[in-house]
């Protein structure tokens, strides 16, 4: 088979897909062809009083069912061409198309009187749309082989060779036999084509090579965030360590093993704890994130979701208690399908927001986890009668270190990492996550907020 594909183009599938999405879009056009030709028929015949003679007629609708015909052909085996360089592969589909386009507009320009019609123009719109498929030597070759076969066809009806089909209507006389006519038509004819494959080949060379470029700068440029988050993972390890050895000794003094403190003591360094901590937290978080943006692929287990659901609504319980919050779990699911995932990441996403819902919903507040499954995905919605979120950070809740207006000037401890954390896992695992505030809960000094998620089975 012989290779039709770039050097500089290879390695890229997105170059193939490009030349697969254009292969579809000529089909499609060809389809507008066919449409346009039988009007061109109908409008000449009523609309300019061209005459046709029978057989030019019979010919062109014969041409039109077999352009119709192959493009149906084409169009159902377009989906089976593969993107493989030795093979059969969109370039070679690409020109094969062409080919058969060519001989179809050879024979409709032919029965419509050749170089006396305008059609023949349409040659000029084929190799625009070559150059911008086929590579530069291909193009050529065609354009090539299109002047010196058109010239064969109007240099033989000049000779008498094969009978020349005259169009009734058009002009006054045929000029088919007035050599001026023919050589000035003629030399405009091959210069318009190979003007027309030179400039539009060589614009589209310049704009694959500088999408190929532009690939190469992404993935440069994900191999830098790569190192980055690899970096940022080192240095706040680092920075853990002595944060987690000062939480440890506040611990030690302020359960008072060294001995007993001041109260005024006492009360700065809970507060230098609950701060110590809130560090430790971030950096955890700051960890997660980065180790999840490096993942390229995600584990994929048989999960059951009570079994990650149901042990850490368990661990809430003492926090329940203490806040008097009625935790309510329901499962309407009716198949109880496994889902396809990451049981640690999971836990994660579920933690933060049960967590969440825990910690923003106040003393005797009320949280519901529903379970519902549909033919592709399961939804979980978690939603409570908490504070809520001010409608204008909806939008921004996902982002990473955003908090809520209506949280930063309280006592509410957290980094602003969490959401944006379990948006991420959720759509590694293909699913979505969405929230509304105030939820079915909410009432007005109460408004609540809603996160529904949805995970596909597979």
């Amino acid at each position: 088979m012989i290779s039709l594909v770039p050097s500089w183009a290879n390695r890229y599938a997105d170059y193939w897909d490009s030349i697969k999405r254009r292969n579809l879009w000529l089909i499609n056009l060809r389809y507008g062809a066919v449409v346009m030709l039988c009007g061109f028929l109908v409008s000449s015949a009523y609309i300019l009083r061209l005459k046709f003679s029978g057989s030019q007629i019979l010919a062109l609708i014969i041409i039109n069912i077999l352009i119709l015909l192959y493009n149906l052909v084409f169009h159902w085996s377009w989906r089976f061409v593969k993107n493989e360089t030795g093979s059969f592969n969109p370039l070679h589909f690409s020109l094969l198309q062409m080919i058969f386009d060519l001989t179809a507009l050879y024979l409709i320009v032919y029965y419509t009187g050749s170089i006396e019609t305008p059609l023949f123009m349409l040659f000029v719109f084929h190799m625009i749309i070559g150059s911008l498929i086929l590579p530069g030597i291909v193009i050529y070759t065609v354009a090539t082989i299109i002047v010196f076969i058109f010239n064969l066809i109007i240099f033989m009806e000049y000779a008498g060779t094969i009978p020349h089909q005259f169009i009734g209507g058009l002009l006054l006389e045929p000029l088919y036999k007035n050599f001026n006519f023919i050589l000035a038509y003629d030399v405009v004819f091959i210069f318009v084509i190979f003007i027309s494959v030179f400039l539009t080949n060589h614009i589209a060379s310049q704009l694959y090579r500088l999408e190929q470029q532009l690939l190469e700068s992404f993935e440069k440029l994900k191999a830098a965030e790569t190192e980055k988050q690899k970096y940022v993972i080192g240095i706040v390890h680092e920075i853990k360590t002595p944060l987690t050895a000062v939480h440890s000794y506040l611990d030690v003094v302020l359960n008072k093993i060294v001995g007993p403190i001041d109260e005024k003591i006492e009360e700065r360094l809970s507060r230098a704890k609950i701060r110590s901590k809130e560090a430790i937290d971030m950096i955890n978080d700051v960890v997660r994130v980065s180790r999840l943006r490096l993942l390229d692929e995600i584990t994929y287990d048989e999960i059951e979701l009570n079994e990650v659901i149901i042990p850490l609504i368990k661990k809430q319980s003492v926090n329940l208690r203490i806040k008097q919050i009625m935790l309510s779990l329901f499962d309407g699911r009716t198949k109880k399908k496994n889902i396809k995932g990451d049981k640690f990441l999971l836990e994660i996403a579920f933690s933060n927001l049960i967590g969440n819902a825990v910690k923003y919903v106040g003393s005797k507040g009320q949280i519901e986890v529903d379970m519902m499954d549909n033919e592709e995905d399961v939804e979980i919605e978690i939603c409570d009668n908490g504070i809520g979120i001010p409608s204008d950070d909806i939008g921004k809740i996902f982002t990473d270190f955003f908090r809520a207006s209506n949280i930063k000037d309280k006592s509410y401890e957290g980094t602003g990492l969490g959401l944006s954390i379990v948006k991420q896992i959720i759509e590694r695992h293909g699913g979505s996550i969405s929230v509304s505030s105030p939820s079915k809960l909410g009432c007005d000094e109460r408004p609540g907020a809603s996160f529904i998620l949805k995970i596909p089975y597979r």
